[in-house]
């Protein structure tokens, strides 16, 4: 290659630069637009949530990535004005904008993977949590835990006694209108008490004690953030109770011991290990070390 055709190369690789680094951030923009747009054009409060629970932190990801070309780019406009072919700096440009766009995906990819679920669980509880309006134009009420059971049939409450699934059950008083909505168990995931992010998630559940019959009756949930490893474990108890029980019932809440809202249990082995059990009373806890074994829950 002659030194004119040298010079040309580079010539023509610049002007690529300054024009690759323009369309890649117009097309980040115009993604973030696009998904933009789509969750406006959605009616309810419920569909919102789920396409932002579903979709958001993907569209969010092809937004960085087209970032990190667009100032791979740029990276490779330093020096334009040397004169010459591709020499060895432009080679080590070349290699910088790669490890430039690289670099930004990953903390980006890092960000929106551990840090940004924290931020979006705040958007979604507002959409979960805004109150729904009926067909008739009223303001409707979100019925508690004890409330909603009169309106889920058996499958639904069985559903939410294992904790797979949460119902939400919204009324109008006026016109007795009933809208029910179908929330994953917990949103996006549980917050680590250890790392601080929403990165807690179920690994496995057990029935560590049963009723004559020999149906459930407590269930310990085992948690382990994706993030920093950290495990605990929520013990829970499993209601029996069918829908037809709660239309004569008054509400009935566990008496807690005085001043006592969580019981948090933090366990250090010789080892160094480290896990973490949550109770409602000192009762649980109590009957929980009784039948401990450390391996039992790794």
């Amino acid at each position: 290659m002659s030194n004119e055709a040298e010079v040309a190369f580079v010539q023509g690789w610049y002007n690529a630069m300054v024009i690759g680094s323009i369309v890649f951030i117009t097309v980040a923009l115009l993604v973030w637009l696009i998904y933009q747009l789509k969750v406006s054009l959605i009616r309810t409060y419920k569909g919102k949530y789920d396409y932002i629970n579903a979709t958001e932190i993907k569209w969010m990801k092809w937004v960085f990535a087209f970032i990190g070309l667009s100032v791979a780019c740029v990276i490779n406009l330093y020096g334009k004005d040397e004169i010459g072919g591709p020499g060895l700096a432009f080679f080590v440009r070349f290699f910088f904008s790669l490890s430039g766009a690289t670099l930004i995906g990953y903390v980006a990819s890092l960000i929106l993977d551990y840090y940004y679920p924290t931020r979006l669980n705040v958007k979604l509880r507002k959409l979960r949590y805004t109150p729904r309006t009926s067909k008739a134009g009223n303001k409707m009420k979100l019925l508690s835990e004890d409330e909603e059971d009169v309106h889920l049939n058996e499958g639904m409450q069985a559903e939410e006694n294992i904790f797979s699934i949460d119902y939400d059950v919204w009324i109008d008083e006026k016109t007795e209108e009933v809208k029910i909505e179908k929330y994953q168990g917990h949103l996006i995931s549980l917050q680590c008490n250890n790392c601080g992010f929403y990165t807690m998630r179920v690994q496995r559940e057990e029935i560590v004690e049963r009723a004559e019959d020999g149906s459930p009756k407590e269930l310990l949930k085992h948690y382990q953030c994706s993030y920093c490893k950290n495990i605990r474990a929520t013990q829970f108890t499993i209601s029996r109770k069918e829908s037809e029980d709660y239309k004569h019932v008054k509400p009935k809440y566990r008496k807690r011991s005085k001043n006592i809202e969580l019981i948090k249990l933090d366990i250090h082995s010789a080892l160094g290990g480290k896990k973490t059990f949550e109770f409602q009373s000192i009762e649980e806890v109590q009957k929980f070390l009784n039948e401990f074994d450390f391996d039992k829950v790794v």
